[in-house]
């Protein structure tokens, strides 16, 4: 059997070809896209597929455990295949995404405080990733 089948039936999500498809590309990359990311990744291969369907099953995978939503701002959310909690770092200069996946992640659960429940727990960083801050230093040395 397929494990994205069986992982969508698990988690009582109809398989349609669509659902199976975005949910084997979050497997398959761990970019972190956006909702155009991958729509634009299907579309070569299902040109039937519409934003508004990547869009919807994306909030049904998030929403059903499947997948995880990270609103990085008002103007920038994407979705992670890993569910398991971790925490994230983004860069301010490409835009990129990171797991950091051995960090020790707050793990709060049931109520806390006067009657909050915490249903979900997201952290993340912002700065500049090791990359970004070679490609700056190497500009410093040219000019």
């Amino acid at each position: 059997m397929d494990p994205v089948y069986d992982k969508l039936t698990t988690l009582g999500i109809r398989p349609s070809i669509q659902r199976v498809a975005i949910m084997k590309y979050l497997a398959t990359h761990r970019t972190h896209p956006t909702v155009e990311e991958v729509f634009l990744a299907l579309k070569k291969h299902l040109p039937t597929v519409s934003r508004t369907t990547v869009y919807n099953t994306l909030r049904m995978l998030s929403e059903h455990g499947a997948a995880s939503m990270i609103t990085i701002d008002d103007h920038r959310v994407c979705y992670d295949g890993i569910t398991e909690p971790h925490a994230h770092f983004f860069c301010k200069r490409c835009e990129k995404v990171f797991d950091f996946e051995a960090m020790e992640m707050p793990r709060y659960t049931g109520e806390i405080g006067k009657g909050f429940r915490i249903d979900d727990t997201q952290l993340y960083y912002k700065g500049i990733c090791p990359q970004c801050l070679e490609a700056m230093k190497e500009s410093e040395e040219l000019n």
